[in-house]
């Protein structure tokens, strides 16, 4: 017999508003040989939607509602047949948008290792690691992270990622 090392197979699945999130998945599908898969709201989303400071917004009625489950546009990504599951989504209250726990409740996570990543302009992604751990502990979650850089750094950061899971 011979030994060999199977190759992990890579979904990056993302949540994305205004394209941020978008090219880090993108980046980071690239680099690990990964399928992409965008998790889109049935309803897309608009810049009023966005306003943060507006207490009426959609973001902010679904964000204050820890039950909202925002319905996606495609339901269902075949996750069992990936063993690694990078996870993008911008940061919004501190913490993932309602959206990714559509994603998380509607596909069969357990057990799998999923890496969060995240995009934001002035939060980190701690406390939604945090959040994300506690709801899905049947998850093997691994260390996640903001990913404003440069494209080669994020590339670097996905590979090293999915070679440490071999």
């Amino acid at each position: 017999m011979t030994a060999y090392s199977q190759e992990k197979k890579v979904l990056v699945a993302y949540f994305s508003c205004t394209g941020n999130t978008r090219q880090a998945a993108q980046t980071i599908a690239e680099a690990t040989g990964g399928d992409l898969f965008e998790i889109r709201p049935a309803v897309p989303y608009t810049d009023k939607d966005l306003d943060w400071r507006d207490k009426k917004s959609r973001s902010t009625v679904e964000m204050e509602d820890e039950s909202s489950r925002p319905q996606m546009a495609e339901e269902k990504v075949r996750t069992e047949d990936y063993d690694i599951i990078f996870l993008g989504y911008p940061i919004w209250w501190y913490t993932c948008p309602r959206i990714i726990n559509t994603f998380l409740e509607s596909c069969n996570v357990a057990g799998k290792t999923v890496i969060p990543f995240a995009t934001s302009g002035s939060s980190g992604i701690e406390s939604s690691e945090a959040n994300l751990k506690r709801d899905y502990p049947e998850v093997k979650w691994q260390k996640g992270r903001l990913l404003n850089e440069k494209s080669e750094t994020i590339a670097e950061w996905a590979k090293q990622k999915k070679d440490s899971m071999k």
